[in-house]
């Protein structure tokens, strides 16, 4: 995660006075929200794959396709 974007989602001002880890948590789906706005189903459904796979790398959890 790019650690400068993300201090900018959390100085938005519509979550500024939120605790933090709400306030964290409202900053990461902002981001999600304006990295996937312009993509298309398949576009959105790779990108959350790819994260999905990139979590199940660095955590050593086995990835199992559904039926």
């Amino acid at each position: 995660m790019d650690t400068n974007r993300f201090e900018e989602y959390l100085d938005d001002p519509d979550i500024v006075n939120l605790e933090m880890p709400l306030r964290e948590i409202k900053a990461i789906r902002l981001m999600i929200f304006d990295d996937t706005k312009e993509m298309t189903f398949d576009e959105r459904n790779a990108y959350f794959r790819e994260g999905v796979e990139d979590i199940c790398v660095e955590f050593n959890i086995e990835l199992v396709a559904s039926a």
